[in-house]
C-alpha cells in the first residue's frame, strides 16, 4: 500500500533530506523502523545536540536539514537549540510527533500542545489537517525554511504514517529560485553617499559569508579602500579577516561603539544588524556625525536597524552592485588591528586561553572550519585566528552555551572534505557533552580543543565587574572532561604544558582533513582576568 510514509520518503528524496537526525520517542517508531537503504539515520542522545548536529549540516550544506522529534519532550528539550538555528540563519525541517490522531480530544498521555511550544523561533508552523496532507506540508517546510533560513516545523500525529496516502497534494513548488536584487535606485541612493562621504566604513556580518559574499565584500571594500569592521556577536564571518583592511571586531556597548565610529561619516553595515549589543549604556547608539546605511536580506533586521537608509536585499549581489557603481577611492591611513602577542610560556607557568589559540593560529591551514564557544576567551581568539575562508568562524549567535560541540559534528558531516576544529570552554562543553557520542559512532572526524579552568570565568569576570560583592557558584575543578569523552567512546588526549601542546597539535594538525575519528584535547589552562565588551 502506497502510505503517508512512503509518500513522505519520496519528498525527502526530491529535496535532498535523505539524512534523520533525531533522538526518537514512541510517536516516531512507525516512521523510522524500516528504512529504505537510500535514507540514513542519525541518532544522538539528546534534542539539543540533534538541532546541534542538523544546525551545523545545514550552514555546511546551504540546504535544509531533516530533524525529527518526540512530542512535548522533544520538542521542548531542543526549544534554546531552534532559537540558535533560527538567529544563525540555519535552515531546518523539523518533524515532530504527536500522539495519535483518533483520540487527540481526550488529551491522552503523551499529548502535546506543540503548535507555540517553541514560541516565535520556528519560521513556520504547520499541523496538517489530513494524514494526507503530511508530505505536501514536508514539501512546503522544505520551502519556509529556505526562505526564512531557520526551522520550519511539521506536527504529525502518529499514525498519519501508516494511513493510505490517497490523492496527495503537492502542496509547495517544484523548484524554487531565491533573487532578492537589488534595485538600480537604491544602488545609485547609496554610491551617492559614498560619493559624498569624506571618511567611509564598511561593516560585514553573517549574511556575506559564502564564496560570492566574501569575493563581493573585498570587491567593495578594496573599491573604498576603507576600514572593514565584523559586527558584534555574529554568528559567522563575512569578510576576509587577514585582509589590510580588515580593522577588527565592533565593540558590543555604545561607548565603544560611538569611539570607534567617530572618525566616519559614513558607515555601510551590509549583512548584518545595526548594531547588535550587549550590556547597556547610556547615550545615542553612533554619533551624531555618522549616518548610517544597512543592507540585509532579514525582513526584521531591515525593519529594526535605525538607519538613515534601510535596503532589504541579498547581500552578495548588493556588494557585487555597488563595487560597480562607485570609483575608485585613493588608499587612505587603516590602522589594522595587529594580532597580540602571545604570553610567554615560562617552565611550571600554567598555560592560558592565548597559548592554546597562538599555537592552533600556527598551525591550522587558511580552509579550516572554527567553531568557537569560549566567551571568556572570545576577544583573544578573535585576535589569534583570523577567518580566512568563508565558514572560517562559525558560532552562536544566540549566545546560549550548547551550540558548538554538535554544530561542529554536523559541519564535518557536511563539508567532510575541510578540516573542522571545535575551540570550547570546559564549562560550555558540558550542555551538549553528549554529543560526543554520535561523532564517535558515526566516525565525524572532528578535534575538539577543550580549554579547561574548572570554573565559568566568563561569569566570574561579570561578578567581578559588577563590584557588588563575591558569586554563589562554585568553580568545578574536580569535573574531567577527557573521562567524560572516554565514556561516550571517543578518542581523548590530556595537555598541561606547552612542550605537550605543541607535540599534540603537531600530531593532530597536519592530518585535520582526512580525520575519519574525533579527538577531544582538554587543556589545563589558567583563567584570564581579562574583560573585554
Amino acid at each position: 500500500m502506497h502510505t503517508v510514509r512512503v509518500a513522505t520518503f519520496d519528498v525527502l528524496r526530491h529535496t535532498g533530506m535523505t539524512t534523520i537526525f533525531s533522538n526518537p520517542g514512541s510517536t516516531e517508531v512507525s516512521f523510522l523502523t524500516d528504512l529504505p537503504d537510500d535514507l540514513e539515520f542519525v541518532l544522538a542522545l539528546h534534542e539539543g545536540s540533534v538541532v546541534g548536529i542538523a544546525t551545523g549540516h545545514a550552514l555546511a550544506t546551504g540546504s535544509p536539514a531533516l530533524v525529527v522529534l518526540h512530542t512535548t519532550a522533544g520538542l521542548g528539550n531542543a526549544v534554546g537549540a531552534l532559537a540558535t538555528a533560527r538567529v544563525n540563519r540555519a535552515p531546518l525541517v523539523v518533524v515532530v510527533g504527536q500522539q495519535d490522531r483518533r483520540h487527540l480530544a481526550l488529551e491522552p498521555f503523551l499529548a502535546g500542545r506543540l503548535s507555540q511550544l517553541a514560541g516565535d523561533y520556528p519560521v513556520w508552523v504547520d499541523q496538517p489537517v489530513r494524514a494526507q496532507d503530511v508530505p505536501g506540508a514536508i514539501q512546503r517546510a522544505f520551502r519556509e525554511a529556505t526562505i526564512g533560513r531557520g526551522p520550519a516545523l511539521v506536527i504529525v500525529p502518529m499514525d498519519d504514517w501508516l494511513m493510505p496516502a490517497g490523492d496527495t497534494e503537492n502542496a509547495a513548488s517544484d523548484h524554487l529560485v531565491i533573487g532578492r536584487r537589488s534595485s538600480p535606485e537604491s544602488v545609485t541612493a547609496i554610491a551617492e553617499l559614498i560619493d559624498e562621504s569624506r571618511s567611509p566604513a564598511l561593516v560585514v556580518g553573517t549574511g556575506l559569508d559564502s564564496d560570492a559574499g566574501w569575493r563581493a565584500s573585498t570587491a567593495l571594500a578594496e573599491r573604498l579602500n576603507c576600514p572593514v569592521f565584523q559586527e558584534a556577536f555574529g554568528a559567522r564571518a563575512g569578510f576576509p579577516q587577514d585582509h589590510r583592511l580588515f580593522v577588527g571586531h565592533l565593540p558590543a556597548a555604545r561607548a565603544g561603539l560611538r569611539r570607534t565610529l567617530e572618525p566616519f561619516d559614513l558607515v555601510i553595515v551590509i549583512g548584518a544588524p545595526v548594531f547588535r549589543q550587549y550590556p547597556f549604556d547610556e547615550g545615542p547608539l553612533v554619533p551624531s556625525t555618522t549616518s548610517v546605511v544597512v543592507i540585509t536580506d532579514i525582513d526584521a533586521e531591515a525593519s529594526r536597524s535605525p538607519a538613515r537608509l534601510a535596503v532589504l536585499a541579498d547581500p552578495a549581489a548588493f556588494a557585487d552592485d555597488l563595487s560597480k557603481s562607485i570609483r575608485s577611492r585613493p588608499e587612505g591611513t587603516v590602522v589594522q588591528q595587529h594580532p597580540i602577542k602571545t604570553p610567554p610560556t615560562e617552565p611550571g607557568s600554567a598555560l592560558r586561553a592565548a597559548h592554546v589559540l597562538g599555537s592552533l593560529s600556527r598551525r591550522l591551514p587558511p580552509d579550516a572550519v572554527l567553531v568557537e564557544e569560549t566567551p571568556s576567551s572570545r576577544s583573544d581568539l578573535h585576535e589569534l585566528l583570523p577567518a580566512r575562508a568563508p565558514l572560517g568562524f562559525v558560532s552562536a549567535a544566540m549566545g546560549g552555551l550548547g551550540f558548538a560541540m554538535p554544530a561542529a559534528i554536523g559541519l564535518k558531516m557536511g563539508a567532510p572534505d575541510r578540516p573542522v576544529v571545535c575551540v570550547i570552554g570546559d564549562g560550555s562543553s558540558l550542555y551538549a557533552i553528549q554529543s560526543l557520542w554520535t561523532a564517535a559512532r558515526y566516525n565525524v572526524g572532528t578535534v575538539f580543543v577543550v580549554l579547561a579552568n574548572g570554573r565559568y570565568a566568563i561569569m566570574d569576570r561579570l561578578a567581578a565587574r559588577e563590584g557588588r560583592g563575591p558569586a554563589p557558584w562554585p568553580s568545578f575543578e574536580e569535573v574531567s572532561i577527557s573521562t567524560l569523552a572516554a565514556g561516550l567512546n571517543c578518542p581523548i588526549t590530556r595537555v598541561v604544558s606547552a612542550d605537550e601542546l605543541d607535540v599534540a597539535l603537531d600530531e593532530i594538525i597536519p592530518s585535520l582533513a582526512e580525520r575519519t575519528s574525533p579527538l577531544v584535547v582538554e587543556v589545563d589552562v589558567a583563567a584570564d582576568p581579562r574583560l573585554e565588551l
